[in-house]
């Protein structure tokens, strides 16, 4: 007997908004990388924004203590009054800001807070300049929330920086937010004080516009570079700045998802109600991890930073020995940008032609097992990059494998 057919119309139907959102393509590949691992490839995977270093034990020591204390129970909504007290002392001490507990948010990690102010601010067709290369995620929250990417190319030549002309150009009557992030993922560019006051100058002609500082990286910097963010370049554009921040990177705390804001208090309560519909508090115990990593012995942050430092030379180093790759020394982050256009229009030992930069790093992950990420999927090509937060004798091996794999392509 056959079995009877489904109602008319009972199939699955994702919503519209998810049309052109697909996962991470980071993920992807990172997915796709370590499957190859675990079946027993020789694998180097170079995909994953996240430091190889754990996270400090006075940090695990302050989870601890407040679990045994019975700190298990939901905080308040968008932050516990001592992480947001730990949050704004972060802002006076590092960068100058001054802000009280109501223009603080936090949430589970950065991407909430980004994912929160978008949704309580973008109406639909509103935009949003997004300079490129820029973090995946970006557009994608953007897009999911009614609003259009306005994304900006932005040369090597410029250092991967967004500069006042071409955001002049950038800005219609429908811009809403300008997003920036230095340093950047995914190219360690890093924007300075004489930088954001080009930009400020713009925005200042714009009132309509609101910025977005994402800073996530401010304490990965390299060569003394005095790391700077708009709403302390610029006091008049602190009402309408959300300056975006968290423990992930430099802490070494990817997995606790805390991330926080500070920005003008009627944005930080329309926030509150798009949270409070969604996550409600973030995890109390990662709370008070968050509160002893900004307030406790800050040491161990430039220990990190001085060993990213000494990779990111190898790595800048090592691509630029090798013909056919070219690539800029970052300011900060953990990760290089190199250009592959040198190699693009090259044949494989199959006989494939290497036609893109997405066609390059798949090349490499099938021909010498190293997974990278291509610039096409941050906005850019043809670039690709690498995370270099993992050991420096994996690292040396990368580089010997992708020299190896582009002496074997063919003119």
């Amino acid at each position: 007997m056959n079995a009877p057919l489904a109602p008319h119309g009972s199939a699955f139907r994702p919503a519209a908004r998810l049309g052109s959102i697909g996962v991470s393509e980071i993920l992807k590949i990172t997915a796709e990388a370590g499957a190859r691992k675990r079946a027993g490839r020789p694998m180097i995977i170079l995909g994953a924004g996240e430091p190889d270093f754990d996270t400090p034990d006075n940090i695990k020591e302050a989870a601890a203590r407040a679990m045994r204390a019975g700190a298990t129970k939901y905080t308040v909504l968008d932050g516990s009054p001592e992480l947001k007290a730990a949050v704004v002392e972060k802002f006076r001490r590092d960068n100058g800001l001054d802000f009280t507990a109501a223009e603080i948010t936090c949430g589970a990690g950065a991407k909430q807070v980004l994912y929160n102010a978008f949704m309580a601010t973008l109406d639909p067709g509103d935009e949003v300049v997004i300079p490129a290369p820029f973090w995946t995620s970006y557009a994608d929250i953007v897009a999911i929330c009614g609003g259009v990417p306005v994304v900006v190319p932005c040369t090597a030549q410029d250092g991967f920086r967004l500069r006042g002309d071409a955001l002049e150009a950038a800005i219609t009557p429908r811009t809403r937010w300008l997003l920036l992030n230095s340093p950047s993922n995914p190219s360690g560019a890093a924007y300075s004080a004489g930088d954001l006051r080009e930009l400020a100058d713009v925005l200042l002609r714009h009132p309509q516009v609101w910025a977005m500082s994402d800073d996530m990286y401010e304490h990965i910097i390299y060569d003394g570079f005095a790391f700077a963010t708009l709403a302390a370049v610029e006091p008049a554009l602190k009402e309408r700045t959300l300056t975006v921040n968290g423990v992930s990177k430099a802490y070494a705390m990817t997995g606790w998802r805390i991330g926080y804001g500070g920005g003008p208090r009627p944005l930080i309560a329309a926030m509150a109600v798009v949270q409070s519909q969604s996550t409600s508090c973030p995890s109390s115990v990662s709370q008070a991890a968050a509160v002893e990593a900004l307030t406790g012995p800050q040491g161990i942050v430039a220990e990190r930073t001085a060993a990213f430092q000494a990779r990111r030379d190898l790595v800048v180093d090592g691509l630029n020995a090798i013909p056919g790759l070219s690539c800029r020394r970052p300011e900060g982050a953990f990760y290089t940008f190199a250009e592959c256009s040198g190699l693009l229009g090259r044949l494989a030992p199959s006989g494939e032609r290497i036609a893109t930069d997405v066609d390059f790093c798949r090349y490499l992950m099938d021909a010498v097992d190293v997974a990278v990420v291509p610039g096409t999927f941050f906005g850019l090509a043809p670039f690709f990059r690498i995370s270099y937060a993992t050991g420096e004798a994996e690292l040396r091996e990368a580089l010997a494998r992708i020299a190896g794999a582009c002496a074997q392509l063919k003119a």
